[in-house]
């Protein structure tokens, strides 16, 4: 099993762009998670691209020291609970109009914003979506 400090060297070294460290990309969650619950605007190809690092959490979790994994399991579940209470699951279907959607075991891919504004909303709505703003309940 990897180290906290090599963890990130592999995964670079399987095609991540830099090679993260887990509180890097812990950080990203969290920034991407709090955008979310205010209302994420930007683009559906920003968005997919945001979600991009909870896969590098998953991805790095099948490599990590069991003390590393217990280390920053609280926060990443924490994180992923409020992900949950933030959007909605629609089994990836809004999403996949502008994604391939990864394996079912990439939950998050399967959810979006309850909230949709901005240029995201406006997308995932012409793909079908429902959000909780939406007035066609």
């Amino acid at each position: 099993m990897a180290t906290e400090s090599e963890v990130g060297e592999l995964l670079h070294q399987r095609g991540w762009r830099t090679a993260f460290t887990v509180g890097e990309r812990v950080n990203a969650w969290a920034a991407l998670v709090s955008f979310i619950e205010r209302g994420y605007d930007d683009d559906v190809y920003e968005y997919t691209n945001d979600l991009y690092c909870r896969n590098w959490l998953h991805e790095a979790w099948l490599l990590l020291d069991e003390h590393v994994v217990q280390l920053w399991t609280p926060q990443i579940k924490a994180l992923d609970d409020r992900y949950k209470a933030a959007t909605v699951d629609d089994d990836g279907q809004a999403l996949d109009e502008f994604h391939r959607l990864p394996g079912p075991d990439l939950w998050w891919w399967r959810r979006h914003p309850r909230v949709l504004t901005g240029d995201l909303g406006s997308s995932l709505r012409s793909a079908g979506a429902v959000g909780a703003d939406s007035n066609t309940a």
